[in-house]
């Protein structure tokens, strides 16, 4: 029986709400746009199922005029009419028009406040049955809670009651996947500064995520108390770089560089997800999470494989062995032919991919909840689609604040009418999919996914499980607009990570071992879909990147390159030497290529069979064989390229001198020899022609002793 106002007086409770006396100003200036406000605090059975079912409602009226406020009454307010599909409850929902309110007031389920004060609360209590509300089969039927004023409806709350008898023939048990993404944008410039070998950060923004309310310590909250069916999406670089902040690292500060200490946090929430994740279905999103379709129209198609390769190496060896990497989460859950082509032929070869429902829309349209899988056609064979549903994957992810108990309601109405739905037979399948850089209320995360666990009519299943069937629908193929194309990551943007990709590739070539790249996953950072709202921040990492791996680069170099050194060819046919010093720690293995640039007077002769190896920090010389032409002196130029063992250039070319000095060697031996001659014979006559003046002058000082 629904209670009287009168039963419920004893219920009615005054607070005044504390204010803060410096927020006094503040209140005053919002007085008059504030208004009296009912919240539902509770609904119980939430899914009521039989007549005799009673259900309470609870919750509180609140002052936020500013003033006493008097002749205020609390309303329940009910329709027997269910809602006929998702699309008149998302009206219903987004209709907050009173006129327009379904239903009709109660005229026994209302509470009368006779005054409230400014900034006081009442609480107030309704119970009800099924059959009290008019509720006769299985559906959703819309409730509100209404304040009127005098006679004035001044104030409502909406939200749906899911009644739920057992149904002839029973309803099928739909198949929902929960994929929860832990992604992050990077946080590391290089992984290693060249002068202290610390990991170079370009921010310290993990430090707080990590911690009390912060982002990152929310997510680990979830995952601790999320079903072993959910399916995480994590970012392997995330996981890099708060393995990195476990030891001293740096952070870039404008011009400056901190010094930061080893933060144990990091090590703690790594080892928390790993713990909770045990057991769970975990994918690795492509290293740094790189903007996919962007690098399939730019001419960077290496650099999908390699980060799905280095992402799921580095998930594997910081959270759990058993990741997996065959199905790909793209950018906005948008991608295109080319960028599903790409995917399909990277060494992992992506298999599956899950996608925002606007890339890939029923078509024709359908008035019912379409299945979630489809097939797509790559290059490379079928590729499993699995379409997010909007509205379901929205509720995990609220556009605006909303209570817990608001939104769990609406997710019991909406996956009832998806297993209502006319027509179906056979259980379809779900997948809810929230924003992938989302902000999430560890509250009303674990309340929906507990829901679901328990709903009758859903069945929680990791996203592998979910494949194509005989129900799904005829689909109009990947939806990729102009606008999305928009979004990417430009050309402008790419032209020079493309350009400092290269020259990283080159600084692994060069070596013995062909090892991969050091700067393999700096250059995927800067590919990161994370750059596509903040290019600015993005090319600032780029410049750092650029100059560390031009810094490696420059390691090896030609010594005694320079317009200031030459080198002397003496006579028109010689060897000149010319030097390489590796100051890497590797050796390396390299080609010599020698250019003249004045061929009418110098040619070279190098031919090169095989590449030079040159150990760690040491230095390799080669002699190069160059022609002078006829009666030729003076200086001509010759270009070096340094090559890596398959040909390509290392490096910028460098400039030498040749000075010429027109003499053969015999011919240098022989003007030796008489340029001596004639200095003897010099040296002679200047020493004989002493001598005699010596004797003239010792016979004249004798004639003078006789006299």
């Amino acid at each position: 029986m629904i209670r009287k106002a009168t039963l419920l007086s004893a219920l009615l409770a005054l607070t005044v709400v504390a204010t803060a006396p410096g927020a006094a100003a503040t209140k005053s200036v919002k007085a008059s746009r504030a208004t009296v406000a009912v919240s539902i605090s509770s609904i119980s059975p939430q899914v009521p199922t039989a007549q005799t079912d009673v259900i309470k409602f609870t919750g509180t009226l609140r002052n936020d005029t500013g003033t006493p406020q008097s002749g205020l009454r609390v309303r329940l307010r009910y329709s027997s009419q269910k809602l006929p599909d998702r699309a008149t409850l998302a009206t219903y929902q987004n209709d907050q028009n009173p006129a327009t309110l379904w239903g009709i007031g109660s005229q026994n389920s209302f509470m009368d406040v006779p005054a409230l004060a400014a900034g006081a609360q009442a609480r107030w209590e309704f119970v009800a049955t099924p059959v009290q509300l008019g509720y006769r089969s299985f559906g959703v039927y819309p409730v509100a809670v209404e304040v009127i004023q005098n006679g004035v409806q001044v104030m409502t709350q909406r939200t749906y009651l899911t009644y739920a008898p057992p149904t002839v023939p029973k309803l099928p048990r739909n198949k929902l996947a929960i994929a929860l993404p832990v992604i992050d944008q990077p946080h590391r410039g290089t992984d290693r500064d060249a002068k202290s070998g610390a990991p170079l950060f370009v921010d310290d923004k993990l430090s707080q995520a990590i911690t009390g309310k912060g982002r990152l310590a929310d997510m680990a909250r979830i995952a601790q108390a999320a079903p072993k069916d959910v399916t995480w999406f994590v970012e392997p670089s995330l996981l890099d770089d708060l393995d990195a902040m476990k030891n001293k690292y740096l952070v870039k500060v404008k011009d400056e560089t901190q010094e930061k200490p080893a933060n144990p946090e990091a090590a703690t929430w790594l080892t928390t997800m790993r713990t909770a994740l045990t057991g769970s279905p975990v994918v690795a999103v492509p290293y740094a999470d790189p903007d996919v379709a962007a690098l399939a129209h730019q001419g960077l198609d290496t650099q999908t494989g390699r980060a799905i390769e280095l992402g799921r190496q580095k998930a594997a060896a910081l959270l759990q062995p058993e990741v997996k990497s065959n199905i790909n989460w793209p950018p906005a859950g948008l991608l295109d032919a080319d960028a599903l082509d790409l995917l399909s032929v990277s060494k992992d070869r992506v298999d599956t991919v899950l996608l925002n429902s606007t890339n890939l829309p029923p078509q024709p349209p359908v008035p019912f909840t379409p299945d979630a899988a489809s097939t797509l056609d790559s290059v490379n064979g079928p590729v499993t689609a699995l379409v997010a549903d909007a509205e379901l994957s929205k509720l995990f992810e609220p556009a605006a604040p909303t209570s817990v108990l608001l939104s769990t309601q609406r997710f019991i109405a909406e996956t009832a009418m998806i297993a209502a739905e006319a027509g179906q037979t056979s259980p379809r399948s779900l997948v809810i999919a929230p924003s992938r850089r989302w902000d999430p209320n560890p509250t009303l995360v674990n309340a929906l996914m507990r829901t679901a666990n328990k709903l009758p009519w859903l069945h929680l299943t990791p996203l592998e499980s979910i494949k194509p069937s005989k129900l799904s629908v005829p689909r109009a193929g990947l939806t990729y607009s102009d606008q999305d194309r928009k979004e990417e990551l430009t050309a402008k943007y790419l032209d020079p990570v493309k350009e400092i990709a290269s020259k990283a590739q080159l600084t692994s070539l060069i070596t013995d071992a062909k090892t991969p790249s050091s700067f393999d996953a700096a250059v995927l950072r800067l590919t990161s879909s994370a750059w596509r709202n903040s290019t600015r921040a993005g090319r600032a990492v780029t410049k750092l990147v650029s100059s560390a791996v031009t810094d490696q680069t420059e390691r090896i170099q030609i010594t005694g390159a320079g317009p200031s050194w030459t080198r002397t060819l003496a006579g028109s046919n010689g060897a000149v030497p010319i030097s390489v010093k590796n100051e890497l720690g590797v050796p390396i293995v390299l080609y010599i290529d020698v250019t003249s640039n004045n061929p009418e007077l110098l040619q070279v002769y190098f031919p090169q069979d095989a590449p030079i190896k040159i150990g760690p920090r040491q230095s390799g010389m080669v002699q190069v064989k160059m022609n002078a032409a006829g009666g030729t002196s003076g200086d001509a130029t010759v270009t070096v390229q340094l090559k890596t063992s398959d040909k390509q250039p290392y490096g910028k070319p460098q400039r030498l001198t040749i000075r010429i000095t027109g003499y053969t060697g015999i011919a240098s031996v022989i003007v030796g020899a008489a340029l001596t001659v004639m200095l003897a014979a010099v040296v002679m006559r200047v020493l004989r022609r002493r001598s005699e003046r010596k004797l003239a002058h010792a016979a004249k000082t004798r004639e003078n002793e006789i006299v």
